[in-house]
């Protein structure tokens, strides 16, 4: 059977409540300890003493032991629901002096030995199998018990007499079974809700009566129509007096179309007229009704349930095919016809529900929303639930809503972009998911009031910009077909504060970058970040979640990106213009040139022929201002013919360059001297001379050069730009020309001595020296 209100959600709010956590931060909450669906025979003894809530449901025990629970004394929930115990001393439990909430439901109780437990709030002995009600006198001194469900084969007034004095909230009669049902014994219980559920082939027609003289809210649950009245005056005699029921719950009825006829005309003292006058009733609910010959007599069927004229009416879950509305105005505030099968024939008859606040008509058969406003226009209408139908919109169809809408669900239909020329100007919460909109239009009428909008599992592209939505404050798109939300989004969406748009298949690409940029500045905006936020394209990043994609401000901003490639190239203009004259480096770039072309040429030559090239003693590079020098002490005491000797006015040949004839030179002579001074260091073509000698491209001895001091040259006069001299001055010997002239012989011994190591004088037939 259905357990009804003792559902697990609802329980678990209820235990909520009883304890108080709803109040309690999660550092205070207690010690749960769940041992539930184990198959335990006995109750563990193992127990933690600082439990609270122990959850022993869904095992095999079969008895309780008053030492079971010695250990646990600050127990304050207790569950022992769906077991094999039959039978129950809630003496059991006198030292768990803090329980709130006892759950016996579901076991096979049939004897209980009662003792007060002064704090409990919650007890449930439903669905055992006891013969009759089992209360005793001791359950009247349970002054704080709030909930309370039994069971019992039979009712009897005696019963509920011991607890009438009890202020409850509600009383849940579970029953597995009722042989005997006492009249009149409902009444005497004191609550404010009753539920009962009943078992199957029941005779409810007299719990019906009393139920509703009983409580404020009374729900019953299987009721099917095997018990019927044998005769009319039998229902004469069950007629109503002291009605205080005004919300009626009818939960899995089972009937005839004319039984329900009888249900209804049985809660109302005028079985003609359903005249409301006289009676308490302002709700009716119906859900999961199955009837069982489907012949409808419109007159009496649809508009009974609207001449009732109460404020509430739901008949859910019906197979209802239509439904008619009087032609005068009626009382209704709630109508729920949801999970049904009503069409637009609903709508095609005037009606007038001035009152009417709240209209579900969820999971339907119901195709054109124009209809709807139509239909709508004449109320007061501020929530309408349209989902879950097969609604669409025409862009020539014109729409009449309340100015009073506030809130419409409209997912799971057909509708297109088009709807948004359909919609109420008051609206401020709208459901539009799983539909078929691919674009938010343009041209639409301003919902200035709209604070949220659900547009998930449609064909969106792109985020809807906020030009008609100044309010918006809340917006889902998740599952959509966004690839790269627009700047217009961020533009005009300035006042949107929840943001859900996970599971899209992200392109993540520089038009991305404001978006992922989005959630790290708003602070916790994006909903579910950042595990549905995944790129899909490209492929090298498909599957990387948004938050570890790096997309540099630097590859993505093109102004940015222009003027930094222009700063990098003014910069390295300007630095490659310092180099070029503080080193000189177009004399470099010359000297590489020619160094490359004579390369390329010894190359093809054979160190023979290179030989046989040789026809100087001796290379003299030296400054013209040296010149003097070279003239008149160096030439003459080299002690050779003239012809020998480099000068410079015998030997460069007018036809070539000055770089050929000096590399001509260099090729051509056994040795290279060079006569340094700070005039020497100040000369181009003499660090020309020194780089080819240098780079011993002709000779394959290393010691060819002679460097010769003619005057001392400090390391820091040599220009940064010419390093080659500097590294051979601090690395190879020199020969320093002397001051005292005494000296000079020993100089000259020393310089002939370095030339005819080498040379082989007998080649040397003519000579040239190099000057500037």
């Amino acid at each position: 059977g259905s357990k009804g209100l003792w559902s697990t959600r609802k329980m678990n709010s209820i235990v909520m409540s009883v304890l108080g956590y709803a109040s309690k931060p999660p550092e205070d909450r207690e010690l749960t300890t769940n041992c539930s669906n184990m198959s335990l025979r006995k109750v563990p003894a193992d127990l933690t003493p600082t439990t609270t809530t122990l959850d022993l449901s869904y095992n095999l025990l079969s008895q309780l032991q008053s030492s079971d629970f010695c250990s646990v004394s600050k127990l304050k929930v207790l569950i022992l629901c769906h077991n094999r115990i039959q039978e129950l001393d809630i003496k059991t439990f006198e030292f768990n002096r803090e329980l709130r909430y006892l759950d016996l439901s579901y076991n096979r109780l049939k004897i209980v030995t009662w003792y007060s437990l002064a704090g409990l709030r919650y007890l449930d002995l439903s669905f055992n199998d006891f013969d009759s009600v089992p209360i005793h006198e001791e359950a009247g001194n349970m002054s704080h018990l709030e909930i309370l469900g039994l069971s019992g084969a039979k009712i009897q007034k005696s019963d509920f007499q011991k607890i009438a004095h009890l202020h409850l909230n509600t009383v849940f009669l579970g029953l597995r079974s009722l042989s005997y049902y006492e009249e009149g014994s409902l009444p005497i219980l004191n609550t404010t809700k009753l539920h009962i559920v009943l078992p199957m082939n029941t005779n409810f027609w007299v719990l019906l009566r009393d139920g509703i003289k009983t409580s404020k809210i009374l729900e019953m649950t299987n009721i099917d129509g095997k018990s019927q009245f044998s005769s009319y005056e039998t229902q004469q005699n069950l007629t109503l007096a002291n009605s205080k029921t005004s919300i009626l719950l009818l939960n899995k009825v089972d009937l005839l179309w004319d039984d329900l006829l009888l249900i209804f005309q049985f809660v109302y003292l005028d079985h003609n007229s359903f005249d409301y006058s006289n009676t308490a009733m302002r709700t009716i609910k119906l859900e999961h009704i199955q009837f069982r010959i489907f012949y409808i007599p419109q007159e009496r069927v649809y508009l009974l349930f609207t001449k009732m004229d109460i404020e509430n009416l739901t008949i859910s879950d019906a197979q209802m095919p239509h439904m008619q509305f009087p032609n005068y105005p009626t009382r209704f505030k709630h109508l729920n016809f949801a999970d049904n099968i009503l069409t637009d024939d609903l709508f095609k008859q005037p009606i007038q529900l001035p009152h009417l606040k709240t209209l579900i008509l969820k999971g339907n058969k119901l195709e054109t929303l124009s209809l709807v406003s139509f239909f709508a226009n004449n109320t007061s209408l501020k929530h309408l639930d349209l989902s879950q139908n097969l609604l669409q919109y025409e862009n020539d169809e014109n729409c009449f809503w309340p100015e009073t809408l506030i809130t419409m669900n409209l997912s799971s239909n057909k509708f297109a972009d088009s709807v948004f020329r359909c919609l109420p100007r008051s609206i401020q919460i709208l459901d539009l998911n799983n539909n078929k909109i691919q674009t938010v239009p343009k041209e639409i009428i301003h919902l200035k009031s709209l604070r949220e909008l659900n547009l998930a599992f449609n064909f969106l592209t792109d985020l809807p910009g906020c030009s008609h939505f100044r309010k918006l404050s809340i917006l889902n798109i998740e599952m959509n077909l966004i690839l790269s939300p627009s700047l217009d989004f961020f533009q005009s969406c300035q006042e949107v504060k929840t943001l859900n748009a996970g599971r899209n298949p992200f392109r993540c690409t520089c038009e991305l970058r404001d978006f992922i940029q989005l959630e790290k500045y708003s602070q916790g905006m994006m909903i579910g970040w950042s595990d549905s936020y995944i790129c899909e394209y490209p492929l090298n990043l498909k599957g990387t979640r948004l938050k570890d994609v790096h997309l540099p401000e630097l590859s993505c901003n093109t102004a940015l990106l222009i003027v930094t490639i222009v700063v990098i190239m003014l910069v390295l203009g300007t630095a490659m213009a310092f180099c070029c004259l503080y080193f000189d480096l177009p004399w470099y770039l010359r000297m590489l040139g020619q160094w490359t072309q004579t390369l390329q040429r010894i190359r093809k030559t054979t160190q023979e022929q290179l030989k046989r090239n040789v026809q100087f003693y001796v290379f003299i590079s030296y400054n013209k201002h040296d010149s003097t020098w070279v003239k008149h002490e160096l030439i003459p005491n080299l002690e050779k013919e003239e012809n020998l000797i480099c000068l410079h006015e015998g030997n460069f040949d007018p036809g070539k360059s000055i770089t050929e004839n000096i590399t001509n030179c260099i090729e051509k002579s056994c040795k290279s001297i060079f006569v340094l001074s700070p005039n020497f260091v100040q000369s181009e073509w003499c660090h020309y001379e020194l780089y080819f000698a240098h780079q011993n491209l002709f000779h394959e001895n290393s010691d060819y050069i002679i460097f010769i001091l003619l005057e001392p040259i400090p390391l820091y006069c040599i220009p940064t730009r010419y390093p080659k001299l500097k590294a051979l001055m601090e690395k190879k010997a020199y020969l320093e020309w002397p001051k005292d002239r005494r000296k000079c012989g020993l100089f000259w011994a020393k310089l002939r001595a370095s030339i005819n190591n080498i040379c082989n004088t007998e080649k040397l037939k003519t000579a040239h020296v190099s000057t500037e």
